[in-house]
């Protein structure tokens, strides 16, 4: 940390708070990555600030990764303020003035970090509440996901953000980016002599981005009325995800350079065209309260992706996520074309398990995974796949790993945006998805515990879907797993 920082946390006794942030700061302190703070928490419950300590001391350890014992607790404890929505903008800005005091530097050099982790009708009430406070000067905002629904809806909010923040003061969070799976994509792409050269359309066949969930929607059913997997899901994480993969080598790894690249693979995506969709909705979904009988609502969706420029002309990019799938699993899988394979005599397996394949596994604790066939030990030629892995938990530096949120907060309080999402990407994904959000498909049912509706297969044809693997990823530390 560059100065010391009030970090204000709106919605600090909900959901979100209490599983990841409270936990994350803690984590952060820990590690030394935050000192000089003070965190002052606020939200609609009217409590006072030991009733807030006592709220995130049972929130951290339950969600923490560390014991806590006194020793652990008590300093950051001293951090923690509490002011309840009820008692207004003016109220608000007293505890950061008072906070920023306690620090001990001139007011000008302590920064404010304003993390927003409130429903998405009630961020721009926060942004005018900061702005009554005279809360905007020296600080950043934290955005969580949705941002907007639409182009209309996200201009809409853009516009009415940048009446009061700079852009370079917002962060748009997106935790998928956070993960050290997603940072690897870069370090393997762009440091390796071996990859970098046959990673366009000459040498790989088609990229899958695959998140399935087993989870319903139990809660969250109004919320989803109103965005639907296509919104909640693709546009804000698996698009994200996939700028990654196939952007342009950035003349250095700081943020502004990666932002333009990312946006210019958005820039050169088609419209996403109906008929490179499928939509689907599990058995049962409409028999929530909040649902409507003929609800048109996806709970599932697949797609074709195509990016017209001179690297991936021509190379699929499939993603797929749902609710109530057989399996919970974030993959992103590379398929590269298949070399002739006529010297090798029938009978050899050449060619029957599929390409070779390249897999990152988005998992907290990231893991690679590069497939491709290997003659099998014995007389004759039998070809069988074999595979090399790495997992980040086998190595030595596998305790510093931050989860997704720990490291963007770091990210944020340290103006680094090259984890996050701009205006300008935003509003490009949106306005490539009209084709699509004017004329969706039709919804097709799907079973619970399936792997969504069969026209999928159709879709990704004559390729076939990555997921569900027919190998399982290999066991922490054994070198002889299958």
């Amino acid at each position: 940390m560059e100065n010391p920082h009030v970090i204000v946390l709106f919605g600090a006794t909900g959901d979100l708070s209490r599983r990841k942030l409270l936990p994350g700061l803690l984590r952060l302190f820990q590690a030394g990555l935050i000192q000089e703070a003070r965190i002052v928490g606020t939200s609609l419950e009217d409590i006072d600030t030991e009733a807030f300590v006592k709220i995130a001391r049972v929130a951290c350890e339950e969600f923490g990764h560390c014991p806590l014992d006194g020793q652990a607790w008590e300093p950051f404890e001293q951090m923690l303020r509490y002011v309840p929505q009820s008692a207004g903008p003016a109220a608000l800005a007293d505890a950061v003035r008072q906070s920023r005091a306690e620090l001990g530097a001139p007011e000008r050099d302590v920064d404010m970090l304003h993390y927003l982790s409130v429903p998405p009708k009630a961020a721009l009430d926060v942004v005018r509440q900061l702005d009554e406070a005279g809360l905007v000067e020296h600080s950043r905002i934290v955005m969580e996901k949705p941002f907007g629904t639409d182009l209309a809806s996200a201009q809409k909010l853009n516009a009415r953000l940048h009446e009061v923040f700079d852009e370079s003061q917002i962060f748009r969070i997106d935790h998928f980016l956070g993960k050290e799976a997603a940072q690897n994509i870069l370090a393997f792409r762009f440091a390796n002599g071996l990859f970098e050269p046959i990673w366009n359309r000459n040498f790989i066949d088609h990229v899958q981005i695959d998140v399935p969930e087993t989870l319903g929607l139990e809660g969250r059913t109004r919320f989803y009325e109103t965005t639907g997997a296509y919104r909640d899901m693709v546009v804000t994480h698996l698009m994200q995800v996939l700028a990654f993969m196939a952007m342009e080598p950035p003349t250095s790894l700081a943020p502004e350079p990666i932002g333009e690249e990312k946006l210019k693979v958005f820039r050169s995506m088609r419209p996403i065209e109906p008929h490179n969709v499928v939509r689907g909705q599990y058995a049962g979904y409409r028999d929530h309260p909040e649902v409507a009988d003929d609800s048109d609502t996806e709970t599932f969706v697949a797609l074709k992706v195509e990016i017209d420029n001179w690297r991936w002309a021509g190379v699929p990019f499939f993603l797929r996520t749902g609710k109530k799938l057989a399996e919970g699993a974030r993959i992103i899988s590379i398929a590269f074309k298949e070399p002739p394979l006529t010297m090798f005599p029938a009978g050899s397996n050449a060619g029957t398990q599929g390409p070779d394949h390249l897999t990152f596994d988005l998992a907290d604790q990231s893991r690679m995974s590069l497939s491709f066939y290997g003659k099998r030990p014995g007389p004759g030629m039998k070809l069988e796949k074999v595979s090399m892995q790495f997992a980040t938990h086998d190595t030595t530096s596998s305790d510093g790993v931050l989860e997704a949120y720990e490291r963007l907060i770091h990210d944020a309080i340290r103006g680094d945006h090259t984890l996050f999402t701009t205006a300008d990407g935003i509003e490009t994904l949106w306005e490539k998805s009209i084709p699509l959000l004017e004329n969706p498909p039709p919804v097709r049912s799907y079973a619970p515990g399936s792997w969504g509706p069969n026209a999928i297969h159709q879709l990704i044809a004559p390729q076939a879907w990555r997921l569900p693997f027919e190998r399982s990823w290999r066991e922490s530390k054994d070198p002889y797993g299958s």
